[in-house]
């Protein structure tokens, strides 16, 4: 009888031991709430002045902006090139990530206003210089090429060039400004930094042999869009939220997030989470579009007609919020209001009256720094004010010794940008699947 309890007692053991490894194996296999990275501003290695971020940042904008806005960029082969909608090839911060495995640094441009993340890879055939090693195929044990047959390849490529199911995936990415990326689609893992880095396989990502035009440090592009091949798609968490930090200390990190990680950040100063429905446009529905209703300076609505902002049934008009535009950029309209109403404040007139750069006012002598201001605030359909301090859409010209307006004119006639300046210390959470912006007031350098 003994004997028989001591079996028992055995048996029972082992398949405490057998039920404990399993549920480490099953927890080990459970996918990560979600995955962070961090944010880096293209001039972080450099030692600007203020002046100098600014003008830098104001020359990117602008290309970037009549890049996007000019509605068409070229995805094609070789023997098959149509319009399709895209934007500048320019962005304003890198994200760090690792591919392959053995897994080597992927130091991307995050860009919001578009889907293919791709890399340059060996043996290249034209490359821009890069500080890290080229991404090779042959030596990632997770490598595997897209057939043109597949479902992933769709997206950027016709099936009438695909003459045979086996033939892999080619990809011709062509921007406005003249960059582009060209090779084959293939999927790998992709690794977030951390310690230990969280690690997710199978991403769809362009391999490029055939890349110029880009650089900014960068080795590629991580395309956070709406479309089936973004990154946020592919991770299946069907959100993502970015935090950027202080414009003039570009040593500082911003978090991007992604999953339930994503979510906005317990509120620390009394401010409400303002949400706002995103808008999707069937002629570019790659970017977020967002109902601007009006705008306020202080307590007082600037007099801009109703539906000035609105994105019309034709694929015109409507406000795009771009983490790779620093300054907003508003209808000619709009934005002329807009600079009266802040002349008027400052009771200065407007150094460049007729551009539509970001325009100026002259300081007065011994001025320093940016005098008391009122808040600026951008009403969004259903109730969500994003309000604007005065650091968030203004800035003081040293050189030049007078006050900017980090807001321009539109290239465009009826479309409007809501720039990364105007974002700094503003949580902003994509929750794609339910069509939803929500932001809140964040010290970013502390998420």
């Amino acid at each position: 009888m003994i004997t028989i309890i001591r079996c028992m007692g055995a048996m029972e053991v082992l398949t405490t031991l057998l039920l404990s490894v399993a549920s480490l194996h099953s927890s080990a296999a459970s996918p990560p709430l979600g995955y962070r990275s961090t944010l880096t501003h293209v001039d972080s290695h450099g030692s600007f002045t203020k002046t100098e971020l600014m003008r830098r940042a104001a020359h990117r904008s602008r290309h970037r902006a009549s890049m996007m806005l000019s509605r068409y960029f070229t995805m094609s082969t070789s023997s098959d090139a149509g319009p399709a909608r895209l934007r500048s090839g320019q962005a304003e911060y890198l994200m760090e990530l690792a591919i392959g495995t053995p897994p080597v640094p992927f130091v991307a441009l995050a860009d919001t206003g578009s889907d293919l993340t791709w890399t340059q890879c060996q043996p290249c055939k034209l490359c821009f210089p890069q500080d890290t090693p080229i991404y090779d195929t042959a030596v990632s044990s997770s490598f595997s090429p897209v057939p043109c047959a597949s479902a992933t390849c769709l997206p950027i490529w016709s099936s009438r060039n695909c003459t045979a199911s086996s033939s892999p995936c080619r990809y011709r990415y062509a921007y406005g400004d003249g960059a582009y990326s060209a090779g084959v689609l293939g999927t790998e893992t992709l690794t977030f930094p951390g310690a230990p880095g969280v690690s997710v396989g199978g991403i769809a990502f362009g391999c490029g042999v055939d890349n110029g035009g880009l650089s900014y440090n960068s080795t590629g592009t991580v395309g956070l869009g709406r479309g089936s091949l973004s990154l946020v798609a592919q991770l299946g968490v069907g959100k993502f939220s970015y935090c950027l930090t202080d414009f003039f200390n570009t040593s500082l990190g911003s978090p991007v997030l992604f999953g339930a990680l994503a979510e906005l950040a317990a509120p620390s100063t009394g401010a409400a989470v303002q949400s706002t429905p995103l808008v999707q446009s069937p002629y570019v529905p790659t970017w977020y579009y967002v109902s601007l209703e009006g705008i306020s300076l202080g307590d007082a609505r600037l007099p801009i007609p109703n539906g000035t902002f609105d994105l019309r049934d034709d694929g015109s008009g409507g406000m795009i919020v771009d983490s790779g535009t620093t300054f907003t950029f508003l209808v000619e309209s709009a934005f002329r209001v807009v600079v009266d109403h802040v002349a008027g404040v400052l009771r200065q007139p407007v150094v460049n009256a007729s551009s539509l750069d970001s325009p100026c006012f002259p300081a007065a002598t011994g001025e320093q720094q940016l005098p008391a201001m009122p808040d600026m605030v951008l009403h969004f359909a259903g109730g969500a004010d994003m309000r604007l301090h005065r650091d968030n859409y203004m800035s003081f010209n040293q050189e030049e010794s007078s006050f900017c307006l980090n807001i321009a004119g539109s290239p465009s006639a009826d479309v409007s940008i809501l720039g990364n300046f105007q974002q700094q210390n503003i949580q902003m959470l994509f929750d794609i699947t339910v069509g939803q912006l929500s932001f809140m007031p964040t010290d970013c350098g502390k998420l």
